[in-house]
């Protein structure tokens, strides 16, 4: 909830009276949502929709968590959407890429709206551990004139 609010007043409060409000309300915060109100002389901070908002936030995480499955007999073990047999960061990438919602829908029949979305988030909040994947082929940019590959000559 600190981090919200840290982050959502930049644009009103300085960084040094972000961190004085901070300090003041987990001095005397007993992890209660009834301690949501801090007053430092002229400036009063109410943490409740801060509170809401992180709230808000975590249950739409633990909804994408919940539809995520692994399971080593599905797809050696790949994450995927719950009931399908769908990759989560395939569909992640996808959102990813800037694909319309309708073709991502459409490549995946199986998958709802919620679905998609819940995807994106676990594959934010989770991302996937070692290197990314090496391009393979041509750049993007480059042009294939010819398909044929010329024999090398033999050695002498």
């Amino acid at each position: 909830m600190f981090i919200a609010f840290y982050f959502e007043a930049a644009d009103r409060l300085t960084s040094e009276e972000r961190q004085r409000v901070i300090m003041l309300a987990s001095g005397h915060s007993s992890g209660k949502k009834s301690t949501n109100i801090v007053h430092d002389g002229f400036l009063t901070i109410d943490f409740a929709q801060f509170w809401t908002s992180v709230d808000k936030r975590l249950q739409r995480l633990n909804a994408a968590r919940a539809q995520v499955s692994m399971d080593d007999l599905i797809l050696g073990g790949t994450q995927v959407i719950r009931g399908t047999r769908v990759p989560v960061y395939d569909v992640a990438a996808s959102v990813a890429a800037g694909y319309p919602m309708e073709r991502i829908l459409s490549a995946y029949p199986s998958l709802n709206r919620e679905q998609v979305e819940l995807a994106a988030l676990f594959a934010e909040a989770n991302p996937q551990r070692g290197r990314p994947r090496q391009r393979t082929g041509p750049h993007s940019r480059m042009k294939v004139i010819s398909s044929r590959r010329k024999p090398r000559p033999a050695a002498r």
